[in-house]
């Protein structure tokens, strides 16, 4: 499929893919694909306005009605698992199997969410006086702002956002701004699966569309219960100190240094198998990457040439064509 298919395939129309200041560009082949129209921050403020309007009636809405609206999500991306898998392949550069991963790994977390919602179990305690017990209830907390970034550009949100969905809590995202189109092909998903809903608020699934700036609305706003990040240690320093400031929560899922240790008694060719499939997959681009390799001098000699073989054997080339690695 050509570029300008694959964005079909995802509900663009030419009209919204042009226009704007933000270019986007696909690392197949370096080609800008989009120059979208960008929010600015009084309209992520707009945004924030609308998220607490709906967490107002969302969490008094019953827990296992709030998962039938995330049973719908699910559903909707089992639909569109293909389209959506390419746009994330066309995008951020991962080879097609594993933009499909990707989009599964949104359907295994909705299917989680929905059962969650059945679940939201409290602890009835015994009291010392007499004829009274002690109760546990967990109450839903508040807007939920994701912040998510290039290399997985739709299942951290998916993960953060079905389970916000099912405790009662609004979610308003904010994408790399090297990704936004898969951020607004699953924004129109949700907009299909809350339509067959019937009744979901106004401002229940947001998306923004821009870059640092738009980030820092979400960090700063007192309205914002919680910020789920996913992105570079630098980023985590700012995002974090910015809640500590306010006093408001933060999840943080930052980059790694992973190494592997390999020691003489290691079965070299697993070991191999494992240290490719370590460092190479999703182009060396996610936070489990394998970076550092740490070998003993007895297998050194015996374990770098084979590694050194392995590399140059990959297949390179369009990761959207069957075969690249």
């Amino acid at each position: 499929m050509s570029h300008s298919d694959i964005l079909q395939a995802a509900g663009f129309s030419a009209a919204e893919l042009s226009g704007g200041t933000l270019a986007i560009h696909t690392p197949v082949d370096g080609s800008e694909i989009a120059r979208l129209k960008t929010h600015s921050k009084d309209d992520v403020q707009a945004m924030i306005g609308r998220g607490v309007d709906a967490f107002k009636s969302w969490r008094s809405t019953p827990a296992p009605q709030r998962g039938e609206l995330v049973r719908l999500i699910g559903e909707e991306l089992r639909a569109e698992k293909e389209n959506l898998g390419r746009l994330v392949t066309l995008e951020c550069g991962k080879i097609y199997q594993e933009g499909l991963g990707e989009v599964q790994e949104m359907i295994d977390i909705c299917d989680f969410a929905v059962g969650l919602s059945r679940q939201l179990y409290g602890l009835t305690i015994a009291s010392e006086r007499p004829g009274h017990s002690m109760r546990e209830t967990w109450h839903p907390l508040g807007l939920c702002g994701i912040i998510t970034a290039f290399n997985f550009p739709v299942a951290p949100w998916c993960w953060n956002t079905a389970l916000a969905l099912v405790c009662g809590d609004p979610v308003i995202w904010k994408p790399s701004e090297k990704t936004p189109l898969t951020a607004l092909a699953t924004q129109k998903i949700c907009a299909r699966a809350m339509q067959k809903f019937g009744n979901a608020p106004e401002g229940l699934i947001q998306t923004i569309v821009g870059e640092r700036d738009t980030g820092e609305v979400l960090t700063g706003s007192r309205d914002v219960a919680i910020v789920s990040a996913t992105g570079s240690t630098r980023m985590g320093h700012a995002v974090g100190q910015k809640l500590a400031e306010r006093f408001g929560r933060c999840i943080l899922e930052l980059g790694g240094n992973n190494a592997m240790i390999v020691a003489p008694s290691a079965d070299l060719e697993m070991a191999l198998r494992a240290i490719v499939f370590s460092a190479v997959g999703t182009a060396g681009q996610r936070c489990t990457t394998l970076r550092r390799l740490i070998v003993h001098e007895d297998i050194y000699d015996q374990l770098i040439p084979r590694l050194k073989s392995a590399y140059d054997g990959l297949p390179l080339g369009d990761p959207l064509v069957d075969g690249t690695l």
